[in-house]
Order: C-alpha cells, then structure tokens, then sequence
C-alpha cells in the first residue's frame, strides 16, 4: 500500500440527503483511476459515522465493483466491537479485502480495553484489521505489542502525530506489519512521518485533486524536496489553515472542493456543514492556486 496515495473516496448523497449511487460511481471511478495503494470507502472522510447499515453495504459493495480487484479496498468499521461486527459482516459479504477500525465511540478506555475491542472484533471476522488510533485510542508499547499478536490484526493507522511514541511502536513491531500516517492533512507531517518508518499516507486531498496529490506523492518518493517544499508552502499549509476555521472542514471542504471540480458528490450530512460562502471562495482561490502548481486544470 506504501506504492501510491491512499485514496479515501466522498460517500455522495443528493441534495435531500439521500445516498447517490451514480455520483458515487463517477467518483470512485475517477479514485481508482489514478492507481492508488488502496481504496477505503466509509471511513472518515466518506462520512462513516453518517450511513445506516443499507447504505453502508451500498457504498462497500459499489467501491468493490469500481475497483475490480485493481486495488485493495479497506473498508470502515467502527462504534462498540459489536456494532463494528454488524459491519464487518457486510463488508465481508460486499467483497472487502480488510477493515479500517475506526475510534470506538464516545468513552474514553484503560489500554486492556482497548486490546479487548480488536480481540473480539478479530473473533468474529474473516478480514484483516487495521487499527486506527485517533481521538480517545492510542496504544501504549505494551498493548501495541498484545494487538500485534492477534491474529488477523495487520496494521495500525495512526492520527496522534504523537512521533516519539509512534517511533517506540515501529521499533518493537514484528516484520511485516502495517503503518500508516492518518494525520489530518497527511502530506505536511509526510517526511516526519517516514522518518520513524511510516511511509504511507492518506490523503484527503486525492479526494478533489489527485494531480495535486500524485505530484507531492511523486516529489517524496524521488526527492525532489524544491517541488515537495513549493506544494507544502503554497497549497498544503494554505488549505491546513482553511480547514482549522471551522469543527467538520476537513471533510466538508474536501467535499466542496469535489464539487467545484464538477464532481457529482452534493453535500455533507448534518451533524456536519457546508462551508461558508467566504471560505468557500478562499476554497476555489487555493485549488485554482495548486493545480496551476501541478499544471492541471480546475
């Protein structure tokens, strides 16, 4: 997965709210072409914690049928181990390859609690784990070390860019196992990131702007740090700055970036916003800004 930029796709709804099944094939088609390492649909960005069970089964198995065994496709879990279960069991059948496990919800919990919930998750599914600490999970060296022993976990994705206690982790990791940078707007912490041995990132910003993507992507992997160093300073830490305006804007503005590119996503679901017409027009300044970097077209 390290080979390309992870592709987190926009789940797309109409403007009532409803699921758009065709919008949502138009974009994971544009996704996929690109050639990412992955494809994780209904996770954060694809608005998860907003998709009852039908819905979910709809957007895992429309993402399996868009990537065709092209690339692996990750799909989100999340809640308690037994709601998480619920959806495993669809992504299973929907054709997954593994799962995304996403912050349980609400309650904060001692570290045995959390080796608890990949435990009886792994019971209970077929599919590879990746565990996702962020928020209310982050794992101590001891229970890294316990959920790397369970069979079927494979990786952690880590959204702390806490590196002191990541790099701890990398070290006392069996050979093999999975990392990857899930910080928000990954591309800035990229080279901090592979420092300690984490070299794969998410990207939200493949979401609206692959070109924008593939090209920092491709600065990293042959050094060329001028390119790398012109797209942090003049697109990357501009749109970190936008996104901090508002609770919600790193998947919102993400997808309103989509949208001024023509893409068929509609908007974000409630508890989340749209931005505001400002904000929306420092959006469309900053993308016409990165893509004239990269030379692609808005």
């Amino acid at each position: 997965m390290a080979g390309g930029v992870l592709s987190f796709p926009l789940t797309a709804f109409h403007a009532d709210g409803s699921l758009d099944a065709d919008g949502l094939r138009t974009h994971l088609a544009a996704q996929v072409a690109t050639a990412p390492g992955a494809v994780f649909p209904a996770c954060g960005t694809g608005e998860f914690f907003s998709l009852d069970e039908d819905e979910y089964r709809r957007v895992v198995s429309i993402t399996v049928e868009e990537a065709a065994g092209r690339v692996p496709v990750v799909a989100g879990v999340g809640y308690g181990w037994a709601q998480a279960v619920r959806f495993a069991r669809i992504a299973e059948q929907a054709g997954a390859d593994a799962l995304l496990v996403l912050p349980h919800y609400l309650v904060a919990a001692p570290q045995n609690g959390l080796v608890a919930q990949l435990e009886q998750l792994a019971a209970r599914t077929r599919l590879p784990l990746v565990a996702y600490q962020r928020g209310q999970v982050a794992f101590g060296a001891e229970a890294f070390r316990r959920i790397t022993s369970i069979p079927g976990v494979i990786g952690l994705k880590d959204g702390h860019s806490d590196l002191d206690r990541l790099q701890r982790l990398t070290l006392c990791a069996p050979e093999g196992f999975l990392f990857f940078n899930g910080a928000a707007t990954a591309e800035i912490q990229a080279r901090a990131y592979a420092a300690v041995g984490v070299p794969a990132y998410s990207s939200a910003v493949h979401a609206f702007a692959p070109e924008i993507a593939g090209a920092f992507f491709a600065a990293l992997r042959c050094g060329d740090h001028d390119t790398a160093d012109t797209l942090l300073r003049d697109f990357y830490g501009p749109f970190a700055e936008l996104r901090d305006r508002a609770p919600g804007y790193a998947v919102s503005l993400v997808k309103a970036a989509a949208r001024l590119r023509g893409r068929p996503v509609g908007p974000v679901r409630a508890p989340l916003t749209d931005p505001s017409p400002a904000d929306l027009a420092d959006l469309e300044n900053l993308l016409t800004a990165g893509l004239d970097l990269v030379g692609a077209a808005l």
